[in-house]
């Protein structure tokens, strides 16, 4: 145990690593706010991410004041195209933030999807969740449906299991196969673990595809389902559970093991036991503003 990790319960806790888990954004994110001098203690502006601070601080951010961290709760979104993953873009561009339903707590992404790519982001009040998530350490699949443009080389999409190199940069082992293919247009489902920036996009333009629609249908366990384009469901809390409890890091067996989680889990009627998979949340979906029905894929 580090000096500091002694020090920390005698001196509360880390403001970057608070602020994360109040949902502000990752703890890396939080530190550029810093940095920044976005965010105040005290009335004063936070010099340091190591600033350490304790239950009752007032602390501000663009001049906001940010409760302190609740539960941690997890959401499955199906994300139009058209917006993008952040929560300010200085283009003015419609960020999916904007777009959710109210009376949701302040949330992060795990990860992002570009402007025009659509289907299943993952959202957390918790930034430090968001970031372990993240981690292709995790070994989780991202899948995609995607519809291409181009004359398509089956032995080429097998290829791709053992990585390809592109201008410089290495991906790793991808899994593609044709799904359907109606003249030159094609479906095709893609999995990845990494999650490089743009990476399904690169790769198909190095096979001389161009991408014509990107729907992510999984993430991990969690998948996309039947949930509505623009909607909202919060993933179950013993689903949280058993889906993080297991193999996954420290921080995630803590999250798992709350007796925060254990109290959600318990609220409302129960039910007789059944099989459940990582897609399930509320039976009533909320909408986003758009109010869209799903399309098809």
């Amino acid at each position: 145990m580090s000096d500091d990790d002694a020090e920390e319960p005698k001196r509360g806790e880390r403001i970057a690593k608070w602020l994360a888990r109040a949902g502000v954004a990752s703890r890396r994110d939080v530190e550029k706010m810093i940095a920044e001098g976005r965010v105040k203690y005290g009335g004063k502006v936070v010099e340091t991410p190591a600033t350490f601070v304790t239950p009752g601080d007032h602390i501000t951010v663009d001049g906001k004041p940010i409760a302190a961290p609740e539960r941690t709760r997890l959401f499955r979104y199906n994300k139009p195209d058209g917006l993008v993953t952040t929560h300010r873009d200085p283009e003015g561009r419609p960020t999916v933030f904007e777009r959710l339903p109210p009376g949701l707590p302040r949330l992060v992404s795990v990860g992002r999807l570009d402007l025009t790519s659509e289907g299943l982001l993952l959202l957390t009040n918790d930034g430090e969740l968001a970031r372990k998530l993240e981690l292709p350490s995790n070994g989780w699949s991202r899948r995609y449906r995607v519809r291409v443009h181009g004359r398509v080389d089956e032995r080429a999409l097998a290829a791709l299991i053992r990585g390809v190199t592109i201008e410089g940069v290495v991906y790793g082992p991808i899994e593609a196969g044709l799904d359907s293919l109606m003249g030159t247009n094609a479906w095709l489902t893609v999995s990845i673990k990494e999650g490089k920036n743009r990476e399904v996009r690169r790769v198909m333009t190095h096979l001389g595809l161009e991408v014509t629609r990107l729907i992510r249908t999984a993430y991990g366990p969690f998948q996309l389902g039947a949930l509505p384009r623009g909607a909202v469901e919060e993933v179950n809390a013993k689903v949280l559970r058993d889906q993080l409890g297991l193999d996954a890091p420290k921080r995630l067996r803590e999250i798992a093991q709350s007796p925060l989680l254990d109290e959600a889990a318990t609220e409302g009627p129960r039910r007789p036991p059944r099989a459940r998979n990582a897609s399930m949340g509320p039976r009533r979906p909320v909408r986003g503003r758009e109010g869209h029905k799903p399309r098809g894929g």
